[in-house]
């Protein structure tokens, strides 16, 4: 079974480093990590009072887990306000939230050695749940300072108009 169609000769799978992540129509600088796109669907167990201790299974609700972003801490801001747009202390009664601009749709798009788009994934109706602006300060580390948001979601799936490119031969 082959597992690349458009390009027969190649055998090793994709590698998880090389991404990028986008919204509001532009890249995002310097992203690290991101964790995985994880879906569960409840299961249901039921029985009918005719059956003999047997259970049967049926699909419930469906949950997507969320989804974390980390970068190393620079002057960009995206992050913060992101995050501002759904929490802003001290913004007065009833501004605290902006109810009209707090959630974007994401697309976190998986690159070959050779930096081409071979897939892509759009998630819907995202928001901050969790910012973290600074990591623990540590005088006798030596790690990079790594700023953390967490985006709560409504689901994600494949983009399909994204397809195996082919790639250039050496």
């Amino acid at each position: 079974m082959a597992g690349f169609a458009v390009n027969p000769h190649r055998f090793d799978p994709y590698k998880n480093f090389k991404f990028r992540v986008k919204w509001d129509g532009r890249y995002v600088a310097g992203i690290s990590f991101v964790s995985p796109l994880r879906r569960t669907t409840e299961v249901i167990s039921y029985r009918t009072g005719s059956e003999p201790s047997l259970h049967r299974k049926a699909p419930g609700r469906a949950n997507f887990d969320p989804i974390t972003l980390e970068r190393g801490v620079t002057h960009d801001t995206e992050f913060e306000e992101w995050a501002n747009r759904v929490w802003r202390l001290g913004a007065g009664l009833g501004s605290e939230v902006s109810l009209a601009s707090f959630r974007k749709d994401i697309v976190i798009e998986l690159l070959n050695e050779a930096g081409q788009v071979v897939k892509a994934y759009l998630v819907y109706r995202c928001w901050p749940s969790e910012y973290q602006a600074l990591p623990d300060l540590d005088a006798n580390a030596t790690e990079v300072a790594i700023e953390k948001l967490v985006l709560e979601h409504e689901g994600w799936e494949r983009d399909e108009s994204v397809t195996e490119p082919s790639e250039p031969k050496s």
